[in-house]
């Protein structure tokens, strides 16, 4: 009986295999992978990893992940694969590894309808004081810094093409033939200027030493495109051109069972975001926020106050350590901090050859970095209280035979943490609004979870509104708790 449990143990998990995470970004909108009217999870890659999960037989589990972290993200070791429209170029090339190809993507001149002055990239070059639009690290940005025309970057597709049909800032949009597809396409205010240019591919990444997994995707990919599947889900969603044919000369396609997507079904169900479908998502984006604030600021208040007391009164060489640490984490941004903590503390663990791991969970690192630098800020705070408070108040706790440090205690203190008490909640407001930076390292806060649904359903204005409203809901109470504190701590005048 003995020898038959680990013989059950290892039969059970080769029946249920540990699932694979994907990473990719929300944020990037339709068509890759996005959030539609119905709140549910679609795109034209969450089919193609379905379909892998079916050839592979094992299950593929989503991780949202910011897009500029991807390739670190990956590295790190956070998720077993990456696949976001990730473009093949030389420079991913040299610290991932590619799989084959499932898309071959053109670039896309997109202009207003009513556009008149260029209808070519060579026209809008020769125009003078037009600026087109385009997405960071993509090749489009590339090709247009290439051709040196000026640009405007943007972080995510919707943006850059809600900024042309308003009108003013760019006159054109330069990116993926895909978001051209689904988001201009559709749209009778814009137009596609002239044939796409300047293919490319997307792939999916994985970890140079995951060779393994690789070609075991690799293997499943080439099952997917000699069946047809793959081909009927580019068709699905409008994305199935002549350039295609490269990936799967021996196609075998059945087009029942893949009815086509509409992508003006896509844009045009913003009906259906109502305010009981998002508001749960936006709660729960909230509670995060929650969390993460009163953490990272218990974590700044529990070493502000010592480092202000080592500055104040610890010996020289305690004074100079607090601070360099003030002036440290004053003098470098939050973002750089983050980054160094979730990416950097584990590339420096394997590199070194270190027993422990240094990898950070996205929470933890985001508590640590907006901890230790408010930290920096308190300390100033709290140093500057203290020294507020009048001397007589040392000498009369003297006369009274109390001790310096009975005296601090009971005297000085208190006394310090209420004209602390104002400067301290405002630090609290700003660090509340400072977790929206926590995303890079995939935390979904407040803010990125209004980024992800917004993108999805192009309703800016209305879940901006419910966001500011949930912010101020939680800081707006800080202040008034604040008041009636200092007003509970001041010692009533006779």
């Amino acid at each position: 009986m003995i020898l038959q449990t680990p013989l059950l143990i290892f039969l059970a998990l080769c029946q249920n295999p540990a699932p694979l995470i994907w990473a990719a970004d929300e944020e990037g909108g339709a068509p890759y992978v996005f959030r539609d009217g119905k709140l549910e999870q679609v795109g034209f890659e969450l089919d193609i990893i379905k379909a892998l999960a079916d050839e592979l037989k094992r299950p593929i589990e989503f991780k949202q992940y910011a897009f500029d972290s991807l390739v670190p993200g990956l590295l790190k070791g956070d998720f077993d694969f990456a696949m976001n429209g990730l473009e093949i170029n030389e420079e991913r090339q040299q610290k991932i590894r590619f799989s084959k190809p499932y898309y071959i993507y053109r670039q896309q001149l997109v202009t207003r309808a009513d556009e008149k002055r260029f209808n070519t990239l060579l026209g809008c070059r020769n125009t003078p004081g037009a600026i087109v639009g385009t997405m960071d690290g993509t090749q489009a940005e590339r090709l247009l810094n290439q051709a040196k025309i000026p640009i405007r970057n943007y972080s995510s597709s919707t943006e850059a093409y809600s900024d042309l049909v308003s009108g003013g800032r760019i006159d054109a949009v330069f990116l993926d033939l895909p978001m051209a597809i689904s988001y201009a396409l559709p749209n009778k205010a814009l137009k596609f200027a002239g044939k796409p240019t300047a293919r490319g591919f997307y792939a999916i990444g994985f970890h140079p030493k995951n060779e393994t997994l690789a070609k075991e995707v690799d293997a499943a990919m080439d099952a997917l495109k000699q069946k047809g599947i793959l081909r009927s889900i580019l068709v699905k969603w409008n994305l199935w051109d002549e350039c295609q044919e490269e990936l799967s000369p021996g196609f075998l396609f059945e087009e029942e069972g893949y009815p086509g997507a509409s992508m003006n079904s896509i844009l045009e169900d913003n009906h259906a975001w109502t305010i009981d479908r998002y508001l749960p998502l936006l709660l729960q984006g909230t509670l995060v926020t929650i969390q993460l604030t009163l953490c990272s600021f218990a974590l700044a208040v529990t070493l502000g106050l010592p480092l202000s007391l080592a500055r104040l009164y610890g010996s020289r060489w305690l004074q100079s350590l607090a601070l360099m640490y003030v002036e440290f984490f004053r003098g470098i941004p939050v973002l750089l901090l983050l980054f160094f903590l979730y990416f950097g503390l584990p590339a420096i663990a394997e590199s070194s050859g270190m027993s422990i791991s240094l990898a950070l969970s996205p929470f933890t690192a985001a508590t640590l970095g907006l901890g230790l630098n408010y930290a920096a800020y308190e300390a100033e705070t709290f140093r500057a209280a203290i020294q507020s408070v009048p001397q007589g108040q040392w000498e009369a706790a003297a006369s009274l035979g109390m001790g310096k440090t009975l005296a601090f205690r009971r005297i000085i203190l208190p006394q310090a943490l209420r004209i602390a008490l104002p400067t301290t909640t405002n630090d609290l407001v700003a660090l509340f609004k400072d977790t929206s930076i926590a995303s890079v390292v995939a935390l979904v806060e407040l803010n990125k979870q209004y980024q992800i649904l917004a993108k999805s359903s192009l309703k800016f204005v209305e879940l901006g509104l419910i966001t500011a409203a949930l912010y101020l809901a939680l800081s707006v109470p800080l202040g008034r708790l604040a008041r009636v504190m200092e007003k509970k701590l001041t010692p009533e005048k006779r």
